[in-house]
């Protein structure tokens, strides 16, 4: 069985990721789909961001992020060990020399190199185009002081920031099979890191990380789910429309195209998009509604997991 969801974000002035900068001028990652550019966020970005909260809610976790160093770093606390630590686990991981694994470790954890990530994400595409817009922001100049320690420039700076104001839709992925939930050793561990997985993606935020320049969440103010044995989702997984609505599987379920007792829906598109009479007939059909995003994915997790993650 396959989990499949679409997620889109509350809209917000963002400027939260960037990629290189021109001299004072900080540029916003793009991408252009057909006529426009839209501002993206890496799915390293959001993946990063998991791996923190799968640590703050105590889940052993191998990687750990270093703030205290010139340029992005971490510290792992062992060889890679998907068995043990949940980061490892979910995200995957590739040794490139592998001489550094002592041979010991090898054969007592039948080690292996290279590990493909089970949670498959793609990037988050702001629903609206970028529109060349910045924000300028002065820097002061520091005077001089014999009883300062320290001074930054000698002259002050006009800061150029691209900013956009829109909300993001991303995709993400979980084969049940990789999660290996019905093993007999370690499958009640295992249905525990992915309940706490889907509850990480439920309140998604801080994705990127010393680059944030905005407060800006990336948790699901609208989620379309699709828990399925196809191994596709079947429909475009980035088909929310600029208004908020996902019309391909809402008239797809409705015209017979899809199996709605697969689907889950849930968010700002129930409370405030569908109209009452095509939820009505959405209901019927099988498809399961709820008004806040975090049930449905609490949803899945008692689906899968045999227990959710709300209180």
């Amino acid at each position: 069985m396959n989990i499949f969801a679409s997620i889109l974000t509350y809209p917000a002035p963002s400027a939260n990721y960037r990629g290189e900068s021109e001299q004072n001028r900080t540029i916003i990652q793009k991408i252009t789909d057909g006529r426009f550019e839209y501002a993206i966020i890496s799915p390293e970005a959001m993946r990063n961001a998991l791996r923190e909260i799968l640590r703050s809610y105590g889940l052993p976790s191998n990687r750990e992020r270093r703030h205290d160093r010139d340029q992005p770093a971490v510290r792992f606390a062992d060889y890679p060990w998907p068995e043990e630590f949940v980061d490892d686990f979910f995200f995957g991981y590739l040794i490139a020399k592998r001489e550094q694994i002592p041979a010991a470790i090898v054969e007592e954890r039948s080690f292996q190199y290279k590990r493909d990530s089970i949670l498959r994400m793609n990037l988050a595409k702001a629903l609206e185009p970028y529109r060349h817009d910045a924000i300028f922001t002065q820097s002061p100049f520091m005077v001089e002081n014999p009883d300062s320690p320290w001074q930054n420039a000698k002259t002050s700076a006009l800061l150029h920031r691209e900013t956009v104001v829109s909300a993001f839709q991303y995709p993400f992925a979980i084969n049940l099979q990789d999660c290996h939930l019905d093993d007999e050793k370690s499958g009640d561990k295992y249905k525990e890191w992915l309940r706490h997985l889907l509850k990480a993606v439920s309140e998604l935020n801080e994705v990127a990380g010393n680059h944030a320049r905005s407060y800006f969440e990336m948790a699901p103010a609208s989620i379309v789910i699709r828990l399925t044995d196809s191994l596709v989702a079947g429909f475009n997984t980035y088909g929310f429309t600029s208004e908020g609505s996902f019309p391909e599987v809402v008239d797809g379920i409705i015209a017979g195209d899809y199996p709605a007792e697969e689907f889950i829906i849930a968010g700002l598109l129930v409370r405030k998009i569908l109209a009452e009479d095509v939820r009505t007939e959405l209901e019927s059909k099988g498809v399961s509604l709820y008004r806040m995003a975090p049930q449905a994915l609490d949803h899945v997790a008692q689906e899968v997991c045999g227990k959710g993650f709300l209180q």
